[in-house]
C-alpha cells in the first residue's frame, strides 16, 4: 500500500525551545516499510498543510497514519481526517500515539467517520498488521485496535525488543530544522522504553504498565554511529537508570570513536546514584541535562509523588555542576499560586545558574491525578491541554495568574536569552549562523510573540469544537492503579529488564 504518515504542528512550548524528530512516527514507519509498504512521512512542526495537500495529490495514499502524542493536537487531527476524507474517499485512516491510547474510544466516535481505527500502545509491532487488515479486511479482530466496530481482542501488543523497528530517518525531510536549545541542528535517540517510577501528574507510567526495556548496547551504539546530526537527544523517559547499561551503551560509543554532543533527561536520585556514569558520558560530549525538579519543598514533591527530597534534588544540582554539564530543570506551576509564591520562583530562578522551566499541572487521561482532580476542570478543550494553560481554577484571577507566569517565565528569558546572554553565546550563534542553522537564532527572539497573557487568556474564550471526555467519578486507589494501564506485563516478551 502507499502509506502517508502525518506528524501534526508543533505546540506552544515548541515554538520557541525545541523541535524534535518524531522518533515514535519514524519507527513505526520503518515497520511498515519492512512490512513491503510504500511510505512517505512528512512533520507539520515544518512543513505546512499546504504542503500536506500537495503530498496528498501528488501521492494519493491509499492509507494515512496519524501520530497523536498530544492531546493539544487532537483537533487538528480530527479535521486533516475529515478532510483527508473527501479527498480521498477510500482512503484508510487512523491514528495512535501515546495520549489518544487512553482514549481511543472517545475521539475515534468524535472523527465523525474521519478516522477508521485507533491504534492503541506501541505502534511498531501493530501497525503492518493493521495495514494488512485494512487492505483484506478485519481490523477490529486485532488486539489493540479500536474501530467504530468496536474493539479488538486481547491486550495492545508490546514490542519485545526495542533493537527491532530501527526510525526511517531518511524518510524526514527538512532534518536541519529539529533542535532542542543551542543543539542545533539535533536528532533523537531511544536507548530505554518505560519508566518504572509512579509520579501521580505523569502517564508515562500507565502506558508501558511499568515496564522498562532496553536497547542492546551494540544496537544503541551502531543506531547512534548511523545518525548524521552532530547533536543528539536520548528522549528517555529517565536516562541511565541502570548504571551497567549506560556504562556499556558507553563502551560501544568510544569503540566505534562516534562524538556527538548530548541532551538528555533524568532524575535526582538517578545522578546521584550513577554519578561515574554521567561522569563518563560528559567525557562523550554530554552537555545539558534535563531534570524533573517539579517542587522546591517537600509538600510539592509528595503531592507528586516523586519519591525525592528537596536536599536530595540540590544536592543532584551541585553534583551536576562539579561534572560541568548545563542543568535545566522543570518547576510544576499550580493554579492555587498567588503573587507571592510566583516570586519565590523568581527569586530562585536567579539565585541558581540552572535553566528553569515552569509546566502548569495538567490532569491527562491516564495520570492519577486526572481521577483525583478533573472533577475541579474548568475546560475540556484540547488544545489547552498543553502544560502551559490553567486548565483548573486558578486562586488569581485567570488574566492574573497569566500575567504573573508570563512575567516569571520573561524573567528566566532575559537570564538566558536576553542581550547579555546573547552576547555570551554569540560564538555559538555565528558557528551556527555560518553552517547555515537559524534554529537557535529565530527561538531568542520569539519568546514575547508566544509567551503573552493575552493570547493564553484569549485562548480560552474560542470556539470548542472538540472536548476530552468527561472526567471520571472517583479517585483510583493504588490498588486499581493498573486499571490505568494501556499495556500489562504480561503482553511482554524476553525484551524487558
Amino acid at each position: 500500500m502507499r502509506v502517508l504518515f502525518v506528524h501534526p504542528s508543533p505546540l506552544m512550548y515548541s515554538e520557541i525551545f525545541l523541535r524534535l524528530e518524531p522518533l515514535g512516527l519514524e519507527r513505526v514507519s520503518g515497520a511498515a516499510c519492512s512490512a513491503g509498504h510504500e511510505v512517505r512521512v512528512i512533520d507539520l512542526q515544518v512543513f505546512s498543510h499546504c504542503d500536506l495537500e500537495r503530498e496528498l495529490e501528488a501521492f494519493r495514499p491509499e492509507a494515512v497514519g496519524f501520530g497523536l502524542n498530544y492531546l493539544a493536537n487532537v483537533p487538528e487531527v480530527l479535521d486533516l481526517a475529515k478532510a483527508i476524507k473527501r479527498r480521498i474517499p477510500g482512503c484508510f485512516t487512523f491514528a495512535g500515539g501515546h495520549s489518544v491510547s487512553f482514549i481511543a474510544k472517545h475521539v475515534l466516535e468524535q472523527s465523525d467517520g474521519g478516522l477508521d481505527a485507533v491504534v492503541r500502545g506501541d505502534g511498531e509491532v501493530i501497525t503492518p498488521l493493521l495495514l494488512e487488515a485494512a487492505r483484506d479486511g478485519g481490523a477490529r479482530e486485532l488486539p489493540g485496535v479500536v474501530t467504530r466496530e468496536g474493539q479488538g481482542k486481547g491486550v495492545p501488543l508490546m514490542l519485545d525488543s526495542i533493537d527491532e523497528c530501527p526510525p526511517a530517518r531518511d524518510l524526514m525531510r527538512r532534518r536541519r530544522k529539529y533542535f532542542i536549545g543551542e543543539l542545533d541542528p539535533c536528532a533523537s535517540i531511544e536507548f530505554t522504553r518505560g519508566c518504572p517510577w509512579d509520579c501521580s501528574f505523569c502517564s508515562a507510567w500507565t502506558f508501558y504498565g511499568r515496564a522498562y526495556r532496553k536497547a542492546s548496547p551494540p544496537a544503541a551504539a551502531s543506531e547512534l554511529a548511523s545518525i548524521r546530526e552532530p547533536n543528539v537527544f536520548i528522549v528517555d523517559d529517565v536516562a541511565f537508570i541502570k548504571g551497567d547499561h549506560g556504562e556499556a551503551i558507553a563502551r560501544e560509543v568510544e569503540r566505534r570513536r562516534v562524538r556527538k554532543r548530548y541532551y538528555l533527561e533524568t532524575r535526582a536520585d538517578v545522578l546521584l546514584r550513577n554519578t561515574e556514569v554521567f561522569e563518563r558520558w560528559k567525557r562523550l560530549g554530554l552537555q545539558y541535562m534535563f531534570l524533573g525538579i517539579e517542587a522546591l519543598d517537600e509538600h510539592g514533591l509528595d503531592l507528586y509523588r516523586k519519591r525525592v527530597s528537596p536536599d536530595l534534588n540540590m544536592k543532584a544540582l551541585e553534583a551536576a555542576r562539579k561534572l560541568d554539564i548545563q542543568v535545566a530543570i522543570n518547576l510544576i506551576v499550580d493554579p492555587q499560586w498567588d503573587e507571592q509564591q510566583f516570586e519565590l520562583v523568581r527569586q530562585f530562578a536567579l539565585s541558581v545558574p540552572e535553566i528553569v522551566h515552569l509546566t502548569v499541572i495538567t490532569p491527562y487521561p491516564g495520570t492519577e491525578i486526572w481521577h483525583g482532580e478533573s472533577q475541579k476542570l474548568t475546560s475540556l478543550d484540547y488544545r489547552l491541554f498543553d502544560i502551559q494553560h490553567a486548565v483548573l481554577p486558578t486562586k488569581l484571577p485567570l488574566e492574573r495568574f497569566y500575567e504573573e507566569l508570563v512575567r516569571t517565565q520573561a524573567v528566566i528569558n532575559r537570564k538566558f536569552l536576553g542581550v547579555a546572554a546573547v552576547v555570551q553565546t554569540f560564538g555559538i550563534l555565528a558557528r551556527q549562523l555560518a553552517r547555515g542553522q537559524t534554529n537557535f537564532a529565530r527561538m531568542i527572539w520569539k519568546f514575547n510573540s508566544v509567551y503573552n497573557p493575552r493570547r493564553q487568556y484569549s485562548d480560552h474564550l474560542r470556539e470548542v469544537r472538540y472536548e476530552l471526555p468527561p472526567p471520571p467519578p472517583h479517585h483510583i486507589g493504588a490498588h486499581e492503579r493498573t486499571e490505568l494501564y494501556v499495556h500489562h506485563r504480561a503482553a511482554a516478551g524476553a525484551g524487558h529488564a
